[in-house]
C-alpha cells in the first residue's frame, strides 16, 4: 500500500453537487427572463456548455469565450439574440448559491485533514468556487485552494500541475493522489504530471476510453481503504 502525504481533491461533482447547482441556477436564470426551462432546452444547453469546456480543457479557447458565449450560442438556436455577458453575470450570481455537498464529503475530508495536506485543483472561475466552498464548510480543511482562472492554465494541461506543484511545500508528486470525477480533466491531467489517480465514479459511468485511473471508486468513504485508514 503507497503511503500518500498530498491529496489533490477536483471539486465540481467530486465534493459539491455541481448538477444539483447547475440545475437551480438555470431555472432562476430562465425565470428571469421569462422563459421555460424545459428538459430539452436544458439537455441542450449541457450539450453546448461541455463542448465549450472541452475546447477550453484542449486550449483552443479562452475561459472568456465558454462563458460568455454559452448562453448567446443556445438561446440564438430558439430564436433568441441575448446578452451573453449579461446572462454569465446573472447565471454565475445563482450557481454561486450552490454549495450540495456530496454524499461523504464534510465527513471524509474532515477525518483526512488531520493525517494529510489537501488542496483544491478545479477548472472554473474563482470567486464562484471559493464562495461554493466556503458556503459548504469545506474551504478552512484545505492548504490552497487552485483554479484554473488563477493559474492561467486549466486542467489536463501539465502547466496547471507545475503551477500547483510549485506552490506546495516539500510537494513529492511519489507520494501524491488526485481524486476526481473527470477522466479528461482529473484523472489525464494526474496521468500527464505523473500523478497516482482516483477515478470517482458514483453512476458506475463505464470507461470508453484509453485513460486508465489507478484506483476507481464509487463512494468517497472508499479512500479509506485506498490509505490504509479505518473508516470514520
Amino acid at each position: 500500500m503507497k503511503n500518500y502525504k498530498t491529496l489533490l481533491f477536483d471539486v465540481d461533482d467530486t465534493l459539491l453537487d455541481f448538477k444539483e447547482a447547475e440545475r437551480l441556477a438555470l431555472r432562476l436564470l430562465f425565470e428571469e427572463q421569462q422563459m421555460k426551462l424545459t428538459d430539452e432546452i436544458e439537455a441542450h444547453y449541457k450539450q453546448v456548455n461541455q463542448g465549450l469546456w472541452r475546447a477550453f480543457e484542449e486550449g483552443q479557447i479562452d475561459r472568456d469565450e465558454v462563458v460568455n458565449t454559452r448562453f448567446s450560442l443556445l438561446l440564438k438556436e430558439y430564436g433568441h439574440e441575448v446578452d451573453g455577458v449579461l446572462l454569465e453575470q446573472q447565471y454565475r450570481s445563482y450557481l454561486e448559491q450552490g454549495h450540495q455537498l456530496i454524499d461523504g464529503a464534510l465527513e471524509v475530508i474532515t477525518a483526512l485533514k488531520g493525517g494529510y495536506d489537501l488542496h483544491i485543483v478545479t477548472n472554473g472561475v474563482s470567486k464562484t468556487q471559493d464562495r461554493r466552498l466556503h458556503d459548504s464548510g469545506l474551504h478552512p480543511m484545505f492548504t490552497n485552494i487552485f483554479v484554473s482562472e488563477d493559474t492561467g492554465y486549466q486542467k489536463p494541461m501539465k502547466e496547471f500541475f507545475d503551477y500547483v506543484f510549485a506552490r506546495i511545500s516539500n510537494f513529492d508528486p511519489q507520494q501524491a493522489l488526485i481524486i476526481g470525477d473527470s477522466l479528461s480533466s482529473d484523472i489525464k491531467g494526474g496521468q500527464l504530471a505523473g500523478l497516482d489517480t482516483c477515478w470517482f465514479n458514483p453512476t458506475g459511468q463505464e470507461n470508453d476510453t484509453d485513460i486508465v485511473p489507478t484506483y476507481e471508486i464509487r463512494t468517497l468513504e472508499e479512500l479509506y481503504q485506498i490509505l490504509g485508514m479505518q473508516r470514520g
